[in-house]
């Protein structure tokens, strides 16, 4: 196995994002997928948690499946809502002896259970139970807006600045611009913070997505609702995906150019808009173009 920090400290990764499938219908899309994109090379490859105990057996299965099955390198989502320290301490030696090497701890959205349980109230509770254990890359989230539940934005950079005084890397909420990306790591180096952190990317490929990246915590900005919504009166749907896969490419450019350590891909389960954009960077230039996903 390998680690990601070490794999940052080597060079520039390139990374995706999936989430457990629910049903087989999802878990056939997701085969597809992962199939789609192995000749990519990804970095490593990181596995959501939907929430709840169900969830945390899909994703432990994923991850130890990808470790054991194939050559990506699988990084487990890992969140305090929903356990008790107990319950987070066993998850974690788990995945230890499945062979996973890597985790993002996150705080984590409520439930719906009731009376679910919430011993650590912060995802900097997480990551210090997991290096307690040790063994681990350790990864957490970083909003470059700002965490919605922060106070401002300064209270949130203290507590990024915290989380990876003890974490290894961080790796961000989607955005759509050069500035907010750039804006964040300049906070955190005020801070004497120089952890890597990767710019999380989600090409915006269909209008009625607009609206749900706003209530995923980032909002796309009027200039690029306006493009799409201009490709949209101009050619249809085609021309919506192709103007939003050309704005994330001219995005990943710019953030590298800037000194990124690398691109993490939130791909939805889907590999498309991925392999389009990878095609673009010269990532892969030999990458098929099989597959419509």
């Amino acid at each position: 196995m390998t680690r990601i920090s070490d794999l940052l400290a080597a060079g520039p990764t390139y990374s995706f994002e999936f989430f457990p499938p629910k049903s087989d219908q999802e878990l056939l899309v997701l085969s597809r997928t992962l199939l789609e994109l192995q000749p990519l090379g990804p970095s490593f490859v990181s596995v959501t948690y939907r929430g709840g105990a169900a969830s945390r057996q899909r994703t432990h299965d994923l991850v130890a499946g990808m470790r054991h099955t194939s050559a990506l390198v699988p990084m487990a989502h890992l969140v305090c809502v929903a356990h008790t320290r107990l319950e987070l301490a066993e998850i974690l030696v788990s995945l230890r002896r499945a062979g996973i090497e890597n985790v993002l701890a996150l705080g984590g959205d409520p439930t719906d259970e009731t009376g679910a349980p919430r011993e650590l109230a912060h995802a900097l509770e997480l990551v210090e139970l997991a290096r307690a254990i040790g063994g681990f890359a350790i990864g957490v989230a970083a909003h470059p807006a700002g965490h919605p539940a922060s106070p401002d934005l300064a209270t949130d950079r203290d507590r990024l600045a915290d989380k990876l005084a003890r974490a290894d890397f961080a790796i961000t909420q989607f955005f759509f611009e050069p500035a907010e990306y750039l804006g964040l790591v300049a906070d955190l180096a005020e801070r004497g913070v120089d952890k890597p952190v990767l710019p999380g990317i989600m090409p915006v490929t269909s209008m009625r997505s607009i609206p749900r990246m706003a209530e995923m915590g980032a909002a796309v900005p009027q200039w690029m609702a306006g493009e799409l919504a201009g490709a949209d009166a101009a050619g249809g749907a085609d021309a919506v995906r192709r103007r939003g896969v050309e704005l994330a490419t001219e995005l990943c450019r710019a953030v590298l150019a800037a000194g990124a350590p690398g691109l993490h891909f939130f791909t939805l389960n889907q590999s498309r808009a991925t392999r389009d954009i990878y095609r673009s960077l010269g990532l892969a230039p030999n990458l098929s173009r099989a597959g419509t996903a």
